[in-house]
């Protein structure tokens, strides 16, 4: 391997435009891909081909037009917007004198910036060997066998080493990630105990769900101008006023063609966006490729199989094409979108309303007067974080509002055997 620099590097992106649609990726979302791994592009090359050429992938005589601007620019590396094999990318490291490396193991790379968190790193980690061992080549030196005169006869090549170790470190890391999201199970089952009701942050990346996710939770997870800004999840706690308490998850953003091994590797992690009760479909409104990204995002949801969920459709950055704030309904005027602009906060109270009218179908609101004997059940209240407003009378009876999901009252009900139902004022 070629080693990186410190210092920015300089790369040469390579396109080629194939008729096949399947086979066409997005130039201008390479050029983000690029930026967001601090690599500088130099120069952009694009051709056009019915089919990929088997040694270079480009033709031979493209091949050595890059080869010679590689040189003219001094280069550290040339990126493919598509996917190499092995062989390939060999024969053009050996051409260029540089290194080479496709699209697939350009995301890897970002993602491996962006992990923050111990599981994402293992994550990053899982997906990047499981990519590396299926790109392992032989060359002359990796034929020998380990040993000398007088050791001859049962060993291993280099390569059946390399991937040996390979196998081993791959087996230790899905170990790892059990174990990781055996904890990550039992917290989302508490929070299903709990009945607090989930709602997942999805999109295209660079959507603005990260900018959203802050003026929701009035938090400060790191939100910029770039592709997979967010990597790791991140879950809130919020009491919205007039429902209840509610949780928030951000999860990583989605892309075109998004690498097989990221998408298996990053499962547990995409399964804050399977088991939530709602799902923000954060949408670029002002990204001409609008409808193709919706499209990427629903193939993905379909992936990890939570395309059936309720959605809401969340259209963001609307300053930018200067709509105003609004709420489509459906045939039974249920929300269905939403149009705002989460880095001013436009539209954000018609959101939280949107929000609401989905969940409520769930929830109900109740009125009890607990006498002070039933002090047990006022904290139970304030401890699952159900109480909207509370007061006391003469007597010392707590007046409450409580609100929770259906399924709760219910077990409270049960719990209390009838109890509760002497207390309630208004259903």
């Amino acid at each position: 391997m070629f080693e990186r620099d410190t210092m920015a590097e300089q790369a040469i992106l390579v396109h080629i435009y194939f008729p096949q649609e399947s086979a066409c990726e997005d130039l201008q979302e390479l050029q983000m891909l690029v930026s967001s791994a601090g690599v500088l592009s130099v120069s952009v090359i694009t051709a056009s081909r019915s089919a990929a050429d088997a040694r270079y992938f480009v033709g031979s005589g493209k091949a050595q037009e890059i080869a010679q601007a590689v040189a003219e620019l001094q280069a550290d590396v040339v990126i493919f917007n598509h996917s190499l094999s092995p062989a390939q990318t060999r024969n053009l490291e050996r051409l260029f004198q540089c290194r080479v490396i496709d699209r697939t193991t350009l995301i890897l790379d970002i993602f491996a910036q962006r992990a923050r968190s111990y599981e994402g790193k293992l994550q990053v980690e899982l997906a990047q060997l499981k990519h590396m061992s299926s790109r392992l080549i032989r060359g002359f030196d990796n034929e020998r066998q380990k040993g000398g005169i007088g050791l001859r006869g049962p060993g291993e090549t280099q390569l059946e080493t390399d991937r040996r170790l390979l196998r081993d470190r791959i087996s230790a890391l899905l170990q790892r990630l059990d174990k990781v999201g055996r904890q990550r199970e039992t917290g989302r089952k508490a929070r299903q105990r709990a009945e607090i009701p989930v709602v997942s942050l999805v999109g295209y990346t660079n959507a603005g769900k990260s900018t959203l996710f802050n003026r929701l939770t009035s938090s400060e997870v790191y939100a910029a101008d770039q592709l997979f800004a967010t990597l790791d999840p991140t879950l809130r706690q919020v009491r919205f006023a007039e429902f209840g308490q509610l949780i928030f998850a951000d999860t990583v953003g989605f892309i075109r063609h998004l690498p097989h091994d990221l998408v298996a590797a990053f499962k547990s992690t995409l399964q804050e966006s399977r088991e939530a009760d709602l799902q923000l479909h954060v949408i670029d409104v002002a990204d001409p490729r609008m409808d193709d990204n919706i499209a990427q995002v629903q193939h993905v949801l379909h992936e990890i199989e939570a395309d059936e969920l309720l959605q809401l459709k969340v259209f963001n950055k609307i300053d930018a094409v200067n709509q105003q704030p609004r709420v489509e309904y459906n045939d039974e005027g249920m929300p269905i979108a939403v149009y705002i602009s989460a880095r001013d906060g436009v539209g954000l109270e018609l959101l939280n309303q949107a929000i609401i009218r989905l969940l409520s179908d769930s929830f109900m609101q109740v009125r009890l007067s607990l006498p002070p004997t039933e002090g047990q059940w006022r904290a139970r209240f304030h401890e699952a974080g159900c109480i909207q407003q509370e007061s006391f009378d003469e007597q010392g009876h707590s007046l409450l509002r409580i609100a929770l999901p259906r399924a709760q009252w219910d077990k409270l009900l049960k719990l209390s055997d009838g109890v509760l139902n002497r207390y309630i004022i208004e259903l």
